[in-house]
């Protein structure tokens, strides 16, 4: 007798159907399964017979066939036991025909025939959703998780016996829909840093306000000591709270990567990723056999910080650069092309040099030589790629003695901060951008241009630092968002003086 079931997969971050087609018939004994397998899902075959033999379920000397659906997707991991031990039961007729009707299943199993928890549960129920599928019975353990979807029926089982149970009720009611009240617009995480906490270095908080404000790229140069790592361990608290569609896109991510859990099923504020430096090429660009996001895409919409940035290795900084530009990664591999996303906030922390107090040569004892060789570690393809680029200088004793309530706290700071991004979200409704660090360089020349005073200014600038157009139009940008935080329409001079200051460290260190 022939049965299909219906169950989802991953590619990349985007869920596709499978429909899981069993055939048994009489003749020599077998199980066999074909569709372009990976050894996980060969290996389903002894999963599920013990599993249904362990759930009182015992399979006849049958020929059983096992065909994966579409057969030129390469299907990997372990979320295919379930609807595979469900279709065979339907075709020994130990199930009604019409009893996996408008459901997708999906589980592993282990050899009692419990039900383990898979990866991938968030995107595969919304696909599912939008396939017009009432119920999914999913792992318990990605029950919550699947419930973040609205809208359609969610049922989470331990165990197979529990799953044959609920198939062979003749009234099947949804036992599990919750409306998780997960995600509250507005809601502002409580944080444990504020930058009220940080004294002195008013200029490098304002390049962070102006950073986050535009979600421009940044780049922090100060001797140790001086507060880089405190002060962009606070960049989050002055961020925007993730709106819905983001919350979403980021928890898709996250659930591909099983980084999910009950406690946690829906991201709900916006990711820090502070790797060390230690790691890998293919842990921060994301990849493996089987392909799973990196510590770039762990970080969409939200911040990632390489603290010490030239004590990573060349080859991990250059495979910034892709996504710095294009906010997207890409992963090739024998079983296809993922394509990731990776639209988040750079930022980076260094010394000028491997001592850290390089310019001040009566402290410094590094040789020109280490020197240069400590900063080539940075490429001028991935510095160009840097929207604000400032040094960090060492506290005075006087603001060192400063006290909080002199500093801004970060919800003022915030305020100013959504403020701008208000103005851009509305001057770029038409064009589907939503911060100035998006635009392209048709874009430039649409909403930032300037007038006769500040093209001169700029063309002064540009043959001065000897920029390239790719850094050209990073100033400009900058100085959009700079105009945007105090309210003006047209870019202005003032504008466009305090963007190319925030270039005097890059050509300070790195353009000799």
């Amino acid at each position: 007798m022939f049965s299909t079931v219906t169950t989802g997969a991953i590619c990349g971050i985007h869920s596709f159907m499978i429909q899981v087609e069993v055939d048994t018939a009489k003749g020599l004994p077998c199980f066999q399964m074909v569709g372009y397998l990976g050894s996980e899902v060969k290996e389903a075959r002894e999963r599920v017979s013990v599993a249904l033999k362990n759930a009182g379920i015992k399979l006849p000397p049958m020929h059983i066939t096992v065909n994966l659906a579409p057969a030129d997707m390469r299907k990997e991991g372990n979320a295919y036991d379930l609807p595979i031990a469900v279709g065979i039961m339907k075709s020994l007729g130990i199930l009604e025909q019409d009893s996996t009707e408008g459901m997708l299943i999906i589980g592993e199993l282990g050899l009692s025939g419990e039900i383990k928890k898979v990866k991938g549960i968030l995107p595969v129920v919304r696909k599912a959703r939008e396939e017009g599928i009432k119920v999914c019975i999913v792992p318990k353990e990605n029950e919550k998780e699947a419930a973040v979807i609205q809208k359609i029926g969610v049922i989470g089982a331990d165990h197979i016996t529990e799953v044959v149970q609920y198939l062979k009720e003749k009234t099947k009611e949804t036992r599990i829909r919750k409306e998780l009240p997960l995600f509250d617009k507005g809601n502002f995480p409580d944080f444990k840093e504020d930058f009220s906490d940080i004294n002195g270095q008013s200029v490098v908080k304002r390049s962070v306000e102006v950073a986050a404000a535009g979600f421009h790229h940044l780049l922090l140069i100060g001797p140790p000591g001086a507060g880089k790592t405190m002060i962009a361990k606070r960049i989050p608290t002055i961020l925007p709270p993730l709106t819905e569609e983001e919350s979403m896109e980021v928890s898709t991510i996250y659930s591909v990567a099983g980084l999910l859990s009950e406690d946690m099923p829906l991201i709900t504020r916006r990711p820090f990723l502070n790797p060390h430096h230690t790691i890998s090429v293919q842990a921060l660009a994301g990849g493996g056999r089987i392909p799973k996001p990196g510590v770039i895409s762990l970080a969409h919409r939200g911040v990632l910080f390489l603290d010490e940035l030239p004590e990573f290795s060349r080859s991990t900084i250059d495979i910034l650069r892709q996504p710095l530009e294009e906010k997207q990664i890409y992963i090739a591999r024998n079983s296809g092309t993922f394509i990731y996303p990776a639209d988040c906030m750079f930022v980076g922390a260094m010394n000028p040099c491997p001592c850290g107090n390089y310019p001040d040569l009566n402290r410094c004892n590094c040789t020109p030589f280490e020197v240069q060789r400590y900063l080539g570690h940075i490429s001028g393809p991935v510095i160009d790629r840097i929207d604000i680029c400032v040094e960090t200088p060492k506290l005075t004793f006087h603001e060192l003695l400063g006290t909080t309530e002199k500093n801004e706290s970060s919800a003022k700071i915030r305020e100013r901060v959504m403020a701008a991004r208000k103005i851009q979200e509305k001057r770029y409704a038409e064009i589907g951008r939503k911060f100035n660090a998006e635009l392209t360089p048709g874009d430039i020349r649409r909403f930032c241009s300037l007038g006769m005073k500040e093209q001169q200014f700029m063309e002064r600038i540009f043959e001065n630092m000897k920029l390239s157009a790719r850094a050209y139009h990073k100033i400009l940008k900058v100085a959009r968002t700079i105009a945007d935080l105090d309210g003006e329409s047209k870019i202005k001079e003032i504008h466009l003086s305090e963007a190319v200051c925030y270039r005097s460290a890059d050509q300070k260190y790195f353009r000799k």
